[in-house]
């Protein structure tokens, strides 16, 4: 059962694209996009409003706004609880880690550049680069992979076509003018899904039968007694704190943000930033909780993967014109996500990778990464649809948990005189030759045991060989830093 029609899925798709297209070329066509310093980080002149609304909406991923309704529903209060506040907390540390960096490497681009001045390290550097580089194909890949199952639930569109055309769409517009067409475009899909919340959320409570359905649906599925339940703190709550915390020190979107913004203003723009950010999942739960009411009618059709909870409790409770308004404001803030994904990776691959020498060469070289990424991403969201049993949850577990390889020596790299270059490298390298598959191995087998113990591994061994193994302040001075672009 489709809930609404192919024709008008189609349509909604068509004016999606149309007005993100509109925006980016209206605010970004004066021409500032022509520099290396317009297209990577906006001439750097981004100020705390504008900065904090791009901070949240590119951190809304897929996983806000499906598996926080996906943990409400399962989980319950507890679900959420360890869903949101570690989120928040990801983005609330950039109010240290961004004027550091800016103090560091006042005229940069990147985190993995930082690192490879920090420690002099040619090996480390283009050990890091894999999973920064790592991170923005998974931001493609995840809104691809929600993106397409949202429409073509909705709709009944194919789910490899919606996918293509999503790509399409967000590649056009982000090609303009680089990371000012993502930050304005921000501004606009936050806005939107603001305004769907106020505007779906209120009638949805009603027809589900008011404040008390809410409460009903309180401890998930699974019936879990209160929001600090030891069970769902410990299989789901330290996997998830870990996930994103280093999850967000490992997305170049972030260091990118923390570049572009005046930096007497970064404090305000990421605390700002977490805040925006925390409405969207905790207003989400609510849908959750609603199908979780053990009186609910709510049922998901065969096949479809329990993170489209949410979208089938509007689909069953609200007119055609609800639902529709409710998939173009998911689709404005997963697009968010995707051409930050594009922004974040043409800065690693022009100012790590190919390091050309003027500007027309940097805006093109950029492009040329956005474009490749898509293609990349694309390939990975449809190879996942062959998968079995391999959903949105377990996608976002595996690629925090790469992030969190490299957290522990990051930290240590902004703040300590103790870290050594063998350290980091052998550190980081042990971490994914070993935790990550016994991570992997873990998450198939169902071992909350295990998967709680090869994520603290994975955190442990990296910062403990990080500082362990070499003799550290002097050694790792590496190169002076750039004072000019």
């Amino acid at each position: 059962m489709t809930f609404i029609s192919t024709t008008a899925g189609y349509a909604m798709l068509l004016l999606f694209g149309v007005l993100m297209f509109a925006f980016t070329y209206t605010f970004g066509r004066w021409g500032k996009w022509r520099s290396k310093d317009g297209f990577l980080v906006a001439n750097r002149e981004v100020g705390w409003v504008l900065g904090g609304f791009s901070i949240a909406a590119s951190w809304i991923w897929a996983p806000a706004l499906f598996v926080s309704v996906q943990m409400a529903y399962q989980k319950g209060l507890a679900g959420i609880f360890w869903f949101t506040v570690p989120n928040i907390l990801s983005l609330t540390v950039f109010a240290w880690l961004a004027p550091r960096i800016r103090r560091a490497l006042p005229l940069g681009y990147t985190l993995p550049e930082f690192v490879g001045f920090r420690l002099g390290s040619d090996r480390v550097h283009k050990l890091y680069l894999f999973p920064y580089f790592f991170y923005q194909l998974m931001a493609v890949t995840v809104q691809l992979f929600a993106g397409g199952n949202l429409v073509s639930l909705l709709t009944g569109i194919p789910l490899q076509q919606v996918m293509f055309i999503l790509a399409a769409i967000v590649l056009a517009y982000t090609l303009i003018s680089g990371l000012e067409a993502s930050i304005v475009t921000d501004f606009v899909q936050l806005g939107i899904i603001f305004i769907m919340v106020a505007v779906i959320l209120p009638p949805a409570i009603s027809s589900s039968g008011g404040l008390a359905s809410i409460t009903a649906g309180f401890g998930g599925t699974s019936r879990v007694s209160g929001m600090f339940d030891p069970g769902v703190a410990f299989s789901f709550g330290i996997v998830t704190s870990i996930g994103l915390i280093a999850g967000s020190i490992s997305d170049q979107s972030n260091w990118q943000r923390a570049f572009a913004v005046r930096q007497s203003e970064l404090v305000k723009a990421f605390v700002f930033g977490s805040l925006l950010f925390g409405i969207v999942p905790i207003a989400l739960s609510i849908l959750g909780f609603i199908a979780a009411n053990p009186s609910s009618i709510i049922t998901l059709p065969a096949g479809i993967d329990q993170s489209m909870i949410g979208v089938q409790t509007i689909a069953q409770l609200m007119p055609r014109w609800a639902v529709f308004f409710f998939a173009i404001g998911f689709l404005a803030i997963l697009s968010s996500s995707f051409d930050a994904g594009l922004c974040a990776a043409s800065s690693l691959w022009v100012a790590d990778v190919v390091k050309p020498n003027t500007d027309e060469e940097a805006v093109r070289a950029a492009r040329a990464s956005m474009v490749v990424m898509t293609a990349l991403g694309l390939a990975v969201a449809l190879a996942v649809l062959y998968i079995p049993h391999f959903g949105l949850d377990k996608l976002w577990w595996i690629f925090n948990t790469i992030a969190a390889c490299v957290v522990g020596p990051t930290l240590l790299i902004l703040y300590s005189d103790r870290v050594s270059e063998p350290g980091v490298f052998w550190g980081v390298l042990v971490a994914f030759a070993i935790g990550i598959p016994v991570f992997i191995y873990a998450n198939i087998i169902d071992d909350p045991t295990w998967v709680v113990g090869s994520s603290l591994f994975i955190v442990v061994v990296s910062t403990t060989l990080a500082l362990a193994l070499g003799p550290g302040p002097r050694q790792a001075q590496g190169r002076r830093a750039p004072q000019s672009a």
